[in-house]
């Protein structure tokens, strides 16, 4: 594909919740994110666990600011940006991106759960809000790949308890929605990238393959829908657009090589949770939730 998403796509995306551009990034493209990805050593040291609730980690890396490494130039490059600001309907900037890191036979679930269920806790008044899961490795069921319920952004905010050591949606709300409307595996080749909304409830079961699934997640935000106060992730930040051709120019350079700080974030960081209450204590949780 390697262009924004067009108009059969937009409207997809606002009847569904999501949308799944098929080759959106080249296979040298994504190539080289992978390679760079995989050789990053501060990729790897900032990288830190969030406990399932099942028995299972995964493993993150999560970062505010773009940057000029090839990590930046996908986040900024003009078929992302044009996309989220055609499904957002105007000015965009980049609130976080995080590459995740599910390792064969080793990387845990993710819990069902609406991004702005905590990205609510973080001051964002209206979820004018777009992620893009970009797949670097071949995302199967058998692997854990994103499953999403469609139509349930329409339910609107859910409230949020955690789940381990990540944000969940309230199960019981869960439940009476997936009796209601259907369950996809959202299967992706590398290249791959799903736009979905704030509110769509999606989850993802452990790897219990020989595969890796890493994939990098970019979000956006509305520049109209500037937090009211500050957090860990970033208020509106003008987002410098590049060329798509920009990627191959980069090529493998390395992250930590990039001019400018990216603004790495640490677990203890991450309080998009505050507030929070683990069902089984009632008790405030710690603050640590899914980035």
């Amino acid at each position: 594909m390697t262009r924004p998403l067009d108009d059969d796509q937009v409207a997809e995306y606002r009847r569904e919740g999501y949308v799944v551009a098929r080759g959106f990034f080249a296979r040298d493209e994504i190539e080289l994110l992978g390679r760079a990805a995989r050789e990053d050593r501060e990729l790897d040291r900032h990288a830190f666990g969030r406990a399932d609730g099942e028995g299972g980690v995964v493993r993150l890396s999560l970062w505010n600011h773009p940057g000029d490494g090839i990590y930046g130039m996908v986040a900024r490059c003009e078929r992302m940006v044009r996309s989220a600001e055609r499904l957002l309907e105007g000015e965009v900037y980049h609130y976080h991106s995080k590459m995740i890191m599910k390792d064969a036979r080793v990387g845990g679930a993710w819990t069902w759960h609406q991004d702005y269920g905590y990205w609510y806790n973080n001051g964002v008044l209206f979820p004018w809000l777009v992620s893009v899961s970009v797949a670097v490795d071949p995302s199967t069921r058998a692997n854990g790949c994103l499953q999403v319920i469609p139509r349930s952004h329409e339910a609107g905010r859910i409230d949020h308890v955690l789940s381990g050591e990540q944000a969940g949606a309230d199960m019981d709300r869960v439940r009476e929605l997936l009796g209601r409307l259907p369950l996809v595996h959202c299967e992706m080749e590398p290249g791959d990238a799903i736009f979905f909304h704030p509110n769509l409830l999606h989850r993802s079961d452990p790897n219990r393959s020989e595969q890796p699934r890493w994939s990098m997640i970019c979000c956006y935000n509305a520049a109209r829908n500037d937090p009211y106060k500050d957090s860990h992730h970033p208020r509106y930040t003008p987002l410098e657009v590049v060329p798509d051709g920009a990627i191959r120019a980069v090529g493998a350079r390395r992250f930590a090589d990039a001019g400018g700080d990216v603004g790495w974030l640490e677990a203890v960081r991450d309080r998009s949770a505050t507030g929070l209450e683990a069902p089984e204590s009632g008790k405030p949780a710690s603050g640590e939730s899914r980035p």
